[in-house]
């Protein structure tokens, strides 16, 4: 902790040296700061009466050996610094003393013991601490802490502290990522996926929220790299002016044989080379749709939430570029193929029927050169036909007509909404998971068609849209079709919507809220926020988070309020389908939220404590 004893204010009167002598300690407010004053081994010192770990009075704690403990969960001080000997709890501030004569002259304890007057000294204290670095310094210190030592806690109140001192939150979210991408060897990940699908959604959140988010965010990264290995990096080859058509087919070659490090020094190249965004996107998601919907959709999700991650940091900066991509290669390279599957080769060949197309996608794209395709009234039916051939004429059809790749990919992540939205619940729990990734993969490749428009990212399309078609099931028979009523009260259903998720199974009650509310002309930005409020309160899982950010993304990305409707529907019933949980994260935010606000969390403060020593934050 930086400390300086050469600036501080007018001190104040605070108690009698004989008293506090006798006593051992006392308590004092200066400014409206609760002070604790101890006398110890022959000396006077000063700390913050409040705990800042969680705010127990320090007046009630223990000195022995110049060692400050508090009595609630263990925490440790050196008393005439404040310093903590236990990262979870944080350092203690600090104060400068003086001690005063009868004839208001600076002394010292010793002195008044030579003269025998003891008896008459006056103990007083500087209203500043010690402590020098502004509060955007400490808290971001404070924030690295949290995330090397996964404390909960520290992560909570770091995030609020942050924005509150007017940090920029692109600057949190670049400090999760930095580490995120650092430490953990296998590389990309659920958190780093979470923090990015947050910080996207920032704008549709109040204040108190967005600090909620970049908690929650920050916590998945750190529970992430808990006991991990860090990554060690390969390097970039020598040779920087390959040309990219060579680099891209080198990268897919060390991917196609799973040599994760080769096709990181490749991508590694392309970076050093200065190889901008559309380029780096490219060789990505052509490496990426070389096999079909690689881990069930989540590797090039994680391909999308990297690039995403950098339009949010900046790409500004190549060592930072690198490291974010290069923690894709593993993933990349590892991941389990679907065309190995069984319901990918049974009863249709669907891999084999993709196979076919793509052999054939450069002509299909150069027969669509110079069209415009609009999109048919029934090209969702189409998509959710009972019959793979009727899909694929649909998508071919489409490119011959000019359809791109980003109205394709916008078509076909709606169709895989409509399949959440339309979700039987009797079906088994689990497959609500199926439809969802299906729905996140489309989302994903849409939104890698916004970066480039490669011809290789067809291939993703067709991936979306053959797991639409094996989904089928699914919504047979389908759930009833929430389409809202005109005539509804707005607020009736926000607050039914919140009742939805106050108890468990309601999907169906969460479904219609929000068309109700849509459909009477409720206003669309509240309905967001109201929606992200519920994820952020909740002990939300990796799917849930994925499933609000991707059902606000194409809703944003569309103009029929219909489609609008469906993609919120979709968030809403699969939100209810997981909720309420216990909100544990909830009950740690809330109380760092109180502590930054001087509020008292112990027990006599009407709130619950939460364990003790480090296991405290959790």
């Amino acid at each position: 902790m930086a400390v300086d004893d050469t600036s501080h204010g007018e001190f104040r009167e605070a108690v009698d040296l004989a008293d506090l002598r006798e006593e051992g300690r006392a308590l004092t407010a200066v400014d409206g700061t609760p002070i604790a004053l101890f006398h110890h081994e022959g000396e006077v010192r000063a700390v913050n009466n409040r705990c800042p770990h969680m705010g127990f009075p320090l007046t009630e704690g223990s000195v022995e050996e110049g060692v400050l403990t508090c009595h609630w969960h263990h925490a440790r001080f050196e008393l005439s610094c404040g310093d903590t000997f236990d990262p979870w709890a944080d350092d203690v501030d600090t104060y400068p003393t003086e001690i005063r004569d009868a004839d208001g002259n600076v002394v010292t304890v010793s002195t008044l013991d030579e003269r025998g007057e003891s008896s008459e000294g006056t103990v007083y204290v500087s209203p500043e601490p010690r402590r020098t670095e502004p509060p955007g310094v400490h808290w971001r210190e404070r924030l690295d802490d949290g995330l090397e030592q996964n404390l909960r806690l520290v992560l909570a109140k770091s995030a609020v502290a942050l924005l509150d001192s007017g940090v920029d939150p692109a600057e949190v979210v670049e400090r999760g990522v930095t580490f995120g991408v650092r430490n953990r060897a296998d590389g990309w990940s659920s958190g780093l996926t979470i923090l990015t699908a947050l910080s996207n959604r920032l704008p549709d959140l109040d204040e108190q929220d967005r600090k909620r988010a970049l908690y929650q965010g920050l916590t998945e990264v750190a529970g992430d790299c808990d006991g991990e290995a860090p990554k060690f990096d390969q390097e970039a080859f020598a040779a920087t002016d390959v040309p990219v058509e060579r680099l891209r087919s080198w990268f897919r070659e060390n991917v196609e044989v799973r040599d994760a490090d080769g096709a990181e020094r490749v991508l590694r190249t392309a970076v050093a080379a200065g190889h901008g965004r559309e380029t780096l996107t490219e060789l990505l998601v052509t490496a990426a749709t070389d096999h079909r919907y690689l881990n069930t959709g989540h590797t090039f999700d994680y391909v999308n939430k990297a690039t995403e991650a950098l339009d949010l940091v900046g790409w500004d900066d190549e060592e930072r570029t690198a490291e974010v991509l290069a923690s894709l290669v593993r993933g990349l390279a590892t991941a389990d193929r679907a065309e190995e599957t069984s319901s990918w080769r049974q009863p249709d060949d669907l891999a084999t029927m993709c196979e076919d197309t793509f052999a054939r996608l450069d002509d299909l794209v150069a027969a669509g050169e110079g069209e415009t395709w609009t999109e048919p009234d029934d090209f969702t039916e189409r998509l959710h036909a009972a019959d793979p051939e009727t899909v694929f004429d649909a998508l071919e059809g489409a490119i011959e007509d000019g359809a791109t790749v980003e109205q394709l990919a916008s078509a076909v992540s709606f169709a895989a909404a409509k399949r959440v939205a339309l979700f039987a619940t009797s079906n088994e729990f689990n497959d609500w998971n199926t439809v969802h990734h299906t729905f996140t993969f489309a989302n994903a490749v849409h939104r890698a068609a916004e970066r480039t428009d490669a011809t290789a990212l067809y291939r993703g399309v067709f991936d979306a849209a053959v797991n639409v078609y094996l989904d089928r099931f699914l919504n047979t028979p389908p759930a009833p079709e929430a389409t809202g009523e005109p005539d509804a009260d707005p607020e009736a259903a926000l607050e039914s919507l919140r009742m939805a998720f106050e108890q468990q199974g309601k999907v169906q009650r969460a479904g219609d809220a929000v068309a109700d509310y849509l459909a009477a002309g409720g206003d669309p930005d509240r309905l967001k926020a109201e929606l992200g409020n519920a994820l952020l309160v909740e002990d939300t899982n990796f799917h849930t988070f994925q499933a609000y950010e991707a059902a606000c993304r194409q809703f944003d990305a569309r103009d029929d309020p219909d489609e609008r409707r469906d993609c919120l529907v979709a968030a809403a019933r699969y939100m209810a389908a997981h909720y309420p949980t216990r909100r544990s994260r909830e009950q740690t935010f809330s109380i760092a939220a109180r502590l930054l606000r001087g509020e008292r969390i112990d027990a006599a403060g009407n709130a619950e404590g939460s364990g003790s020593g480090a296991n405290a934050d959790d």
